[in-house]
């Protein structure tokens, strides 16, 4: 996951980010986006050059965009909704603690409950079962610690 944040994202700025979500020919076949201004010819002319296939969606069909749009909500109400976001520099630093742990610790049925980046299972004789503060302590993560 590429995380990125911007006030006033521009069509520059938004192939750039392109550029680094996708470095070394790791572009995806196809892209599917709506019809936001911050992409314009500069990022048209950036998906072309990638070889990548543009898929417009439908305009106010947010169906039709379904895995972002409920990332965007699992982000919103997991994170953005019991926080306070003082500047840019804030938002990016809450959200790249809840894409760490997202990745490390929040398990998905997709992974058969396991985490993106996987984890040991760790038995009882390990230890005590302890709570790990993570994303400011909005969520917690929980391992077994030796005596």
């Amino acid at each position: 996951m590429h995380l990125a944040v911007a006030a006033h994202p521009t069509a520059e700025w938004t192939g750039q980010q392109l550029r680094e979500a996708f470095p070394w020919d790791t572009a995806p076949r196809f892209l599917l986006r709506d019809r936001d201004r911050m992409f314009g010819q500069e990022f048209v002319q950036q998906v072309q050059a990638m070889g990548i296939e543009q898929v417009l969606s439908t305009p106010r069909s947010p169906c039709q965009r379904a895995y972002v749009e409920r990332l965007i909500g699992t982000i919103r109400r997991e994170c953005l909704d019991h926080l306070v976001v003082f500047n840019e520099s804030s938002l990016r630093r809450h959200l790249q603690s809840f894409a760490d742990y997202h990745h490390g610790s929040c398990t998905h049925l997709s992974l058969k409950k396991d985490t993106p980046e996987p984890r040991p299972i760790q038995p009882p004789s390990v230890g005590q079962i302890i709570a790990i503060r993570e994303v400011g302590g909005l969520h917690h993560r929980y391992e077994r610690q030796a005596a």
